[in-house]
């Protein structure tokens, strides 16, 4: 018997589905401005506190309230690459976030990094076509922005606009997996998919 929260990496995306989406929600963690995405919108929490339980505090009551009505939660998970003095405290958001959607029942799902660049590029390590050399950092940040705004006509703007971006990508991966996709993608994003550990389908779409 499945229980809400078994995972199993081999579920494939589900066939194209009739119907209503499922109201899936796509979460770009972190400890100062979490981006949020539902389907045709985008938004974000931004912590403003001046103790870490008080910025703890402000991120979970935002997402909490943007999770509220939520079918399904897809979030961005951890680069294990990286090693930097706020890890600890974004591994703890992270998992109080997912330990706030198991109290409240709702399935959720969690995308590495490398992965959901594959979804939205078609490569985890996209290069500049003019140097040849891999992007990093804003440059890399900003060429998934747009790979959203091409794929989606989701333009994000404002200084969140690459945190909200990213919980595009989330979004999307959640409803393709559901067979509900926003658009038809190509096989090299598409093979992304089958790098997550989804839920047990059932879960979600019993909801």
């Amino acid at each position: 018997m499945t229980t809400l929260f078994d995972l199993n990496p081999q579920v494939p995306a589900a066939p194209v589905a009739a119907g209503p989406r499922p109201r899936v929600i796509g979460l770009d963690v972190a400890m100062g401005t979490t981006g949020i995405a539902g389907e045709g919108w985008t938004d974000y929490v931004k912590a403003k506190g001046t103790s870490q339980h008080s910025r703890f505090e402000q991120q979970l009551l935002g997402i909490a309230d943007h999770t509220r009505h939520a079918d399904f939660v897809v979030i961005e998970g951890p680069a294990f690459s990286k090693n930097n003095n706020g890890a600890d405290a974004l591994s703890a958001m992270r998992w109080m976030v997912r330990h706030d959607l198991w109290k409240r029942r709702i399935p959720y799902a969690v995308v590495g990094p490398k992965t959901r660049l594959v979804y939205a590029l078609g490569t985890a390590e996209p290069k500049d076509p003019d140097t040849g050399l891999r992007l990093k950092g804003d440059p890399l940040k900003a060429v998934v922005r747009q790979a959203v705004a091409d794929t989606y006509g989701i333009t994000t703007e404002g200084t969140a606009k690459y945190d909200e971006a990213d919980a595009y990508v989330m979004l999307a991966m959640g409803l393709h997996w559901l067979g509900q996709p926003l658009a038809v993608v190509g096989d090299d994003r598409r093979r992304a998919i089958d790098s997550v550990r989804w839920p047990a389908r059932e879960a979600v779409t019993a909801r």
